[in-house]
């Protein structure tokens, strides 16, 4: 028992209003929201938690906002694997934008590009696929395909603020 690392408990708080924000901007501030395309700000809170407690931080935001919105306000069936992509999604923000003296490049293209062209997707499209199977795998790759450029679009944007944001919390605020 003394060995262990214990969590501080402003970071879960902050985690925790970071988690109820996504959820609110997932469930019910949605950008675009149609039966093919949804864009939200989700991520936003992500990457704030992101940066501040890298991988952990951001997995468990993401993965938390993703099953608490799925079973609190749900869209359809509940399914565990968007929750495993969205915390997997959160923990390599983290690994990338939490490291000191992070550049735009690599530290945001490329996790950006590996969350939104790989693992959104053709990992969530395979989810979308398994679950509703009226159309075949591709035929739902197709129709994401400008989704998930907007949102890596989105996130390239956003990160540079988050950062100067986050820079300016640690700062000024015990995170």
């Amino acid at each position: 028992m003394k060995n262990q690392k214990r969590i501080p408990l402003r970071a879960m708080v902050v985690c925790a209003m970071l988690t109820a924000a996504a959820v609110v901007l997932d469930r019910f501030v949605p950008v675009v929201f149609t039966d093919s395309l949804k864009v939200t700000l989700t991520f936003v809170p992500v990457l704030v938690a992101a940066i501040l407690y890298g991988p952990a931080g951001g997995a468990v935001v993401w993965g938390l906002a993703d099953l608490i919105g799925a079973l609190l306000f749900p869209r359809g069936v509940y399914f565990p694997g968007f929750t495993v992509t969205s915390a997997l999604k959160g923990a390599l923000f983290g690994w990338f934008l939490a490291q000191k003296g992070a550049k735009f490049f690599p530290h945001a293209v490329i996790p950006t590009a590996v969350n939104n062209l790989v693992i959104g997707l053709f990992l969530d499209t395979l989810w979308i696929a398994i679950l509703y199977s009226s159309k075949t795998y591709w035929g739902y790759f197709v129709t994401r395909i400008p989704q998930f450029l907007v949102i890596a679009a989105m996130n390239l944007v956003f990160i540079p603020l988050l950062w100067k944001l986050c820079g300016s919390l640690k700062k000024h605020v015990k995170l």
